[in-house]
């Protein structure tokens, strides 16, 4: 019996030595100091796009218009490392077949806008949540009464 209560003495005095040491006061604070005008920042910068907000990875896909067919199915895969594969068929046409084309893409300075390279023009999609945004060759959204038919669902 007198082997528990050594024991239980031992571990008392372990916690009473930790109780203190969280007690005491720590002297190796480095000070912190603050520029006032970091508060006086009349406008808020937002750093959040596509690339850095949106899980933009994924398999998307939609028909786009065509000026001698039915339309282009068009299915698009990002992938990790920047990569893509891109699928389309002439809809409406005999004997159509899937070309599919593959390679890298590249985001502009805003983070909002991939470009697939290897890939003709226009070759630029806007990226939204869920979807991707076919734009015109200057790179721009389509509007008007045919918008809503340039874009993709993601999958």
């Amino acid at each position: 019996m007198k082997i528990k209560f050594k024991e239980m003495l031992v571990v008392a005095l372990l916690i009473a030595t930790y109780m203190l040491q969280g007690c005491q006061s720590k002297t190796n604070q480095n000070e912190l100091v603050v520029d006032d005008s970091v508060f006086e920042q009349d406008e808020v910068i937002d750093e959040h796009n596509a690339q850095n907000s949106l899980d933009f990875l994924g398999i998307y896909k939609g028909v786009l218009p065509c000026a001698d067919c039915e339309g282009i199915e068009t299915i698009i895969e990002l992938g990790s490392g920047n990569s893509y594969s891109k699928k389309i068929m002439y809809l409406g046409i005999e004997n159509q077949t899937m070309v599919e084309i593959s390679g890298t893409f590249t985001w502009n300075d805003a983070g909002n806008t991939v470009t697939l390279i290897n890939e003709g023009t226009p070759n630029q999609y806007f990226v939204g949540e869920n979807v991707l945004f076919h734009l015109d060759l200057d790179g721009n959204r389509i509007t008007g009464d045919l918008e809503k038919n340039y874009k993709l669902i993601k999958q």
